[in-house]
């Protein structure tokens, strides 16, 4: 019986964890980014899943790489408004940036998880691109899980930090 109990107790606690992945591409570029450099961020497109719209989740989004970057670098802007990349590219241009941080929200899923047993869901592509040049420099592709058993108050926009922060990090000397 206190088996059964333990193993029980264990699925619970394992069903709490979120999980993450952090999918970077390979390159031949080997640019570091330093402390005096500058980065525009583009809006992302708000997510969606099936007819739900998830209203500032591409702001969300862009806001977690502007945290994550803001710790290393003195100028980092966020874009006013969603812009297809190219649009986004000559913003960054215009401005006198040095990168171009272009993130897009491929998967949004904001559930009841506590309720109805089913995870949040986020997959997001971040593409750093060296504006002078137009090449990208790196890409990341991160996904996110909530655990099972969530107690309420998770969002997609949880499971973002921690792998965002090691494709930053992966970005400075």
């Amino acid at each position: 019986m206190k088996k059964i109990i333990m193993a029980v107790c264990l699925a619970s606690l394992w069903g709490c964890a979120d999980s993450h992945s952090l999918n970077v591409t390979e390159s031949n570029i080997t640019t570091t980014i330093n402390s005096t450099q500058s980065v525009y961020i583009a809006l992302s497109k708000d997510g969606s899943y099936g007819n739900h719209h998830y209203n500032g989740s591409g702001m969300m989004l862009s806001q977690t790489i502007q945290t994550s970057l803001i710790k290393r670098l003195h100028n980092v802007e966020i874009a006013g408004k969603p812009e297809l990349f190219p649009e986004a590219l000559n913003s960054a241009k215009r401005g006198g940036y040095d990168y171009l941080f272009y993130p897009t929200i491929m998967h949004w899923e904001d559930r009841a998880t506590e309720w109805s047993a089913k995870p949040d869901k986020v997959t997001v592509k971040i593409a750093v691109i060296d504006v002078d040049t137009q090449t990208e420099i790196k890409s990341a592709v991160v996904d996110g899980k909530s655990g099972i058993v969530t107690f309420g108050g998770d969002h997609p926009q949880d499971l973002l930090p921690e792998p965002v922060e090691k494709f930053t990090a992966q970005l400075f000397n």
